[in-house]
């Protein structure tokens, strides 16, 4: 995935937290991996050099941080999520497949 945005993405170590997520588009997001400091700086590392999008929101990487690797997002966190995967699917280029 290319990423399209006017702002190089943030330096991993402007994050002292990190979770990634993995959907498919048929089930639930999963917590692919999550860390703090050393860990959550290897996790956005790894998306700025495959151009994964880095979605900045403290208060939900809190919440997720709660769940266990490999966990479903709950329901209560859909719409949160929702906007996410809306934001990434955005900076898609057109004939990227999905």
């Amino acid at each position: 995935m290319t990423t399209h945005t006017s702002t190089p993405p943030p330096p991993a170590q402007a994050f002292s937290k990190a979770v990634a997520l993995f959907y498919d588009g048929e089930q639930a997001p999963t917590i692919l991996a999550k860390g703090e400091e050393d860990l959550a700086e290897q996790i956005l590392a790894l998306a700025n050099e495959h151009s994964i999008p880095i979605c900045n929101n403290p208060a939900l990487v809190d919440l997720l941080n709660l769940l266990e690797v490999g966990d479903h997002i709950p329901k209560e966190l859909y719409t949160a999520i929702a906007h996410i995967i809306a934001f990434a699917y955005s900076l898609k280029t057109p004939d990227e497949p999905e």
